[in-house]
């Protein structure tokens, strides 16, 4: 019998949402240039939705082309003065200026650990963590991991990598597999 169910959370949620529940949400990812993606639209999201940061996420990879970190790393304040223009985008400076910031320290964790995914992926010795959740109340916002790297980060000079932000950045890449157990879109 085919399994047909999904995460609570994205039974009734929008079209994009359940798209990116089945294809990306809890999916191991070794790409440095998807893990600076999330890693920037989860700072985007402190405070809003998920669904508001996918709404304009096209918008985002073209204003920072594609997260292509080298490039986003050499943005000014003229590129920002720019954006802050571009009403297709979330206008907030601060956050602005930290991908630009998060791009020139990403490429320090780079250039110090060969890639982002080296350096990401010692914090769970290479292997993704299968929290088997069996009801929504048991995803976490925030654990003791997610507070440590957002520290490890914060020391690197990254912006807005708060503990809650990085779990979710930890979901989006499938360090963290929190999908429930009976989930379709399970990769556990």
């Amino acid at each position: 019998m085919e399994n047909n169910f999904i995460c609570t959370w994205a039974r009734n949620a929008s079209p994009l949402m359940q798209a990116y529940h089945a294809n990306e949400w809890g999916q191991v990812s070794h790409d440095d240039r998807y893990m600076f993606e999330m890693l920037s639209l989860e700072g985007y999201q402190a405070g809003l939705s998920w669904n508001t940061i996918l709404n304009k996420r096209a918008a985002f990879k073209e204003s920072f082309a594609n997260f292509e970190v080298a490039k986003v790393a050499q943005m000014t304040d003229a590129d920002v003065e720019k954006l802050m223009q571009n009403p297709a985008i979330l206008r907030h400076r601060g956050k602005l200026k930290a991908t630009i910031t998060n791009a020139q320290a990403f490429m320090q964790v780079q250039a110090e650990f060969g890639s982002f995914d080296k350096y990401i992926w010692q914090f769970v010795n290479g292997r993704q963590i299968n929290d088997h959740i069996r009801i929504p109340e048991e995803i976490h916002a925030q654990t003791p991991l997610s507070a440590k790297i957002s520290a490890d980060l914060k020391q690197r000079g990254f912006k807005f990598v708060g503990p809650v932000i990085i779990y979710s950045f930890m979901q989006a890449i499938g360090l963290i597999n929190d999908h429930e157990i009976e989930c379709m879109y399970n990769p556990g």
